[in-house]
């Protein structure tokens, strides 16, 4: 009976740690690259007829705790929090004030509901709303 308790009582603890190193890789990864948009949900208009001429990216600074990027016509900034799978983004900021159509407004309006995050097994960046995938990003560096 002890035996069959201690056993069980490792395998948990195993999980649990194995769970939250899982956690942490995939938050270590964030800080590794830069991140372009292939896809983002939402709007009737085509991912291509958003942004014809250049997708978004996304970087993250550890240090500084601010993203920074381009929305596909302008630079960016915000300020996110970041707890475990669950994320927010402050308001973003411009850093340049092009006007470049609907592109930027959808990205922008879409960053600021997102509250979890995943990596999936192909290494993309699943920025979501709950369990539902809003936007993914492809490592570009």
């Amino acid at each position: 009976m002890k035996k069959n308790v201690f056993l069980t009582l490792f395998v948990f603890t195993m999980l649990s740690f194995s769970c939250s190193s899982l956690k942490n890789m995939n938050s270590k990864k964030l800080y590794e690259s830069k991140w372009e948009l292939e896809y983002i949900s939402g709007p009737r208009i085509a991912f291509q007829g958003l942004y014809p001429d250049k997708k978004p990216q996304i970087t993250f600074n550890k240090d500084s705790q601010k993203v920074e990027g381009n929305n596909s016509c302008n630079g960016y900034s915000a300020s996110y929090t970041l707890d475990g799978e669950s994320i927010s983004f402050g308001e973003p900021t411009p850093t340049t004030m092009m006007f470049c159509g609907q592109g930027e407004q959808v990205f922008l309006n879409t960053i600021k509901k997102v509250n979890k995050f995943s990596i999936d097994t192909e290494g993309k960046l699943n920025l979501m709303i709950n369990d539902v995938s809003m936007m993914r990003f492809k490592k570009t560096e």
